[in-house]
Parts: structure tokens; sequence; C-alpha cells
């Protein structure tokens, strides 16, 4: 609707300064370093993990330097910018005249970006996680039903070349899907934290939070399991040096430099899992596991704030999108199955990647 006294059509006017707003003028120094190292290393792991393509990479990188750089000239970062300066830049993208899409990437962009702070422990927060796109409703995450779980959980128990390496591999998973930990706190599990068959873990999260989440008895016997097999490798063997070298500490030890198991290791685990249990490999991510563990507890009844708990998260309003999932999942089944529905009509949580608010 046109404000009073704007004649249809006309420009935008300009946004009051504020907090992290400022003047509408284009920026004219780059973003501090601090934002643009964690834009490097954001883009790193989505080229890593997800397989982003080069010209996307190249396209997030200077929608994100823009961003910075905007940040920048207002007197705020990547970090502490507000759902409010997220706004006052997007508005100031429409006043310039970018195209429809443009705009829509670059919030694909940001959206992106401060998920991804957010699982760093950047940020307390993630501003954009209600923005809409231009002309387009907010995505949903991407997640798994139950069957399709159990067919991964299935599938992994022959997953790997020896006997030790599928014991790790359903160790891994198990445990992703029973706790909802991100990856970065799944890899790094210290192997002290797993001894002596515990039913409750701590996991200690990016930004120095922790919290307590309990093991189901199928996550606990894959443990008992992987550590019976990873203590008894023999001293001369691959894994058995592990063990007894740089990844001594860890649960899942591997050869580099932090002596455990990478993000990208085992997204590419997940990857060939799923293309071998028939699933599409891009389905199947670190994340799409934690959604679908957060999922499932709210079809089962639990209590949001509970499930905020256990994922970690700062802000109970994050942990609320998986209620839209679930009001989708109804939706789609009622369009599907009644009687006098369409059933083109039905649709559930988009598949993009690009724009799915996959924060937590």
């Amino acid at each position: 609707m046109t404000p009073p006294g704007r004649p249809r059509g006309a420009a935008r006017p300009p946004v009051a300064p504020g907090p992290d707003t400022g003047p509408p003028d284009a920026p004219d120094r780059p973003g501090s370093p601090d934002d643009l190292r964690r834009v490097g290393a954001f883009l790193d792991a989505r080229a890593a993990e997800a397989g982003a393509a080069r010209n996307t990479v190249l396209a997030y990188a200077r929608d994100l330097a823009d961003l910075a750089a905007f940040a920048r000239a207002r007197g705020t970062s990547l970090t502490t910018i507000t759902r409010d300066g997220i706004e006052a830049y997007l508005a100031r993208l429409t006043d310039l005249g970018l195209s429809r899409a443009t705009r829509a990437r670059r919030l694909s962009a940001i959206r992106q970006f401060t998920r991804f702070a957010l699982e760093e422990g950047w940020r307390d927060d993630d501003p954009a996680i209600r923005l809409t796109g231009p002309g387009r409703s907010p995505r949903l995450p991407r997640t798994l039903s139950q069957a399709q779980v159990e067919t991964l959980l299935a599938a992994v128990l022959a997953h790997g070349a020896t006997e030790a390496e599928r014991a790790q591999n359903t160790a891994a998973l198990e445990l992703i899907y029973a706790t909802g930990m991100r990856v970065s706190e799944l890899v790094s599990l210290p192997v002290a934290a797993l001894r002596g068959d515990p039913e409750v873990i701590l996991i200690r999260g990016k930004g120095g939070r922790e919290r307590m989440v309990p093991l189901t008895r199928p996550a606990r016997a894959a443990v008992a399991r992987w550590l019976t097999l990873r203590d008894a490798a023999p001293a001369e063997s691959p894994l058995g040096r592990l063990v007894r070298g740089t990844g001594a500490r860890w649960l899942f030890p591997a050869r580099g430099a932090a002596g455990h198991m990478t993000r990208q290791a085992f997204h590419g685990m997940l990857a060939n899992l799923a293309a071998s249990a028939g699933l599409p490999p891009g389905a199947v991510t670190p994340h799409v596991l934690r959604h679908a563990f957060a999922t499932h507890l709210l079809e089962g009844g639990a209590d949001l704030r509970a499930i905020q708990t256990l994922l970690g998260h700062a802000d109970l309003g994050t942990t609320e999108i998986y209620t839209h999932v679930v009001d989708a999942r109804m939706r789609d089944l009622v369009l599907r199955h009644h009687p006098l529905a369409d059933p083109d009509a039905a649709d559930g949580p988009d598949d993009d990647p690009d724009d799915a608010p996959d924060d937590a």
C-alpha cells in the first residue's frame, strides 16, 4: 500500500538514520577486515560442504562484501547488524533499481551467512531468518521424513570399507540424529565425553555455550561398538596410529591439523550414504539431519522450549520455524489425501537450499 502523501510508483523516501541504518548513500570504503575474513570462512565452507558452483560463490562474495561495506559505514558489522539494518540495506537495493532476481539472490546470501554466523558462534541470533524476498513467502527448512532417516540408519550399517569405518559412520550418524547437534560439535567431540556409556552428554557449542543432551539407546549402542573397535585397533594400523597419536583425544580421530574428522569429511560421507540408500545426495546434509531431529520431536509432541534447549538456540523465535514445517506437512497430508482436496495444491517444505532458513 502506498503511504499517504507519496504518489504510487514514486521512489522510496530516504531511510531515517538509526543505530545501524544510517544514511542510504553508497558506502565509500570496504567492510571491516574482520567481516571480510568471516565472509571468506563462510564461502570456503559453502564451497566445501554444499558444493556451491564457482559462479555462485563469486556472486555471494560480492553480495556480502557490499553488505559489509554498508554495515561499516553505519558503525556496525556483519556480526552486530540487526534486522532493521538488513531491511534498510534491502530498501537501498530497491532504491538503486536492482532487479528482483538480484535482490532475491542477495537476501539468499545474507540468510545463509547469518545462519552460518549463528552456527559458528559469531552471533547469538539470526536477524535474517524471518525476512522475505521480493514477492516471496518465507521458505521452510528442508528436512527428512522418519522413514527416510530409518533408511539411512539401515544403510549406514554397511557403509564403509572396513568394520571400523562402518562402526564409525554408524556412530556419527546415530549421534547427530539422536542429539540434533551441529556438525562442528559432532566432529569435535572428545572421546572422554562418551566413555562409560553415558545417558547424557555435555555439548560445548561455539561461543562457549554448553548444554546437556540425552542419548538414545541406538546411539549409545553404536558409540559403544565404535569405541570397542577404536580401542582394539592394532598399533601399527592406520587407526591405531591415529588413536595413539594426534587423534587420541577425539571420538572421531583423523589425519590433519585438528586431529579429528572434518565437517567436510562427514558431509561427504553423508552424500555417499544418501546415494547408496537411494536418496538424492543433496537432500541429506548434517543440517538437514538437525532439522529432522527437531521436526520429529515436535511431531511427537515435544515442548518447543525443550527443543530450543536441546538445539542450543539462544532465541525461541529461531526454534519456532519448525512449527511451520509441521503445519506444512499437515496441510500437505490433507491436500493429498482428502477426497475433496486438490492434490496439485499440495507442497511441503521448500527444497531450495539457498533460501531455506536453516539456522541453528
